[in-house]
């Protein structure tokens, strides 16, 4: 297989990330309300982002444990979603996710309970980057 530039894997990315996200915003919301929400579109730019950051970081993690490369992604997914949350409630008045009802939220933009997940994300990247690259 050849391997696909770079924007080409930031599109793979959005669309990835957007499909997880839509299943687990429906599935969360289910269990906490009993009627699914959707996912915006506007966190696929937020998921495309994983090209020109993500990568880098899984090349320099590479070899490390598998708890250290966690730790990395599920802080990293967690610092990104802060500060696109930050940059759409400036420019659009409201990011497109809220986390206020959450116990452990900060600013409503992220949960740090939510780390575990991020962390197991990114690790599920690691696989999906390198079938990009060969």
């Amino acid at each position: 297989m050849t391997p696909v530039s770079r924007p080409g894997r930031a599109v793979v990315y959005a669309a990835a990330g957007w499909g997880v996200d839509a299943c687990f915003t429906a599935l969360h919301s289910l269990r906490r309300g009993g009627r699914p929400r959707r996912s915006s579109l506007w966190n696929a730019p937020v998921y495309a982002l994983a090209q020109p950051l993500f990568e880098p970081v899984h090349d320099r993690l590479r070899g490390r444990s598998v708890a250290a490369r966690g730790l990395t992604y599920g802080a990293g997914i967690l610092a990104v979603e802060y500060a696109a949350g930050r940059v759409f409630r400036r420019t659009l008045g409201r990011a497109p996710w809220d986390y206020s009802y959450a116990r452990h939220n900060v600013d409503g933009l992220v949960r740090p309970d939510f780390l575990p997940l991020w962390a197991l994300y990114g690790l599920a990247l690691e696989r999906l980057h390198d079938a990009l690259e060969r």
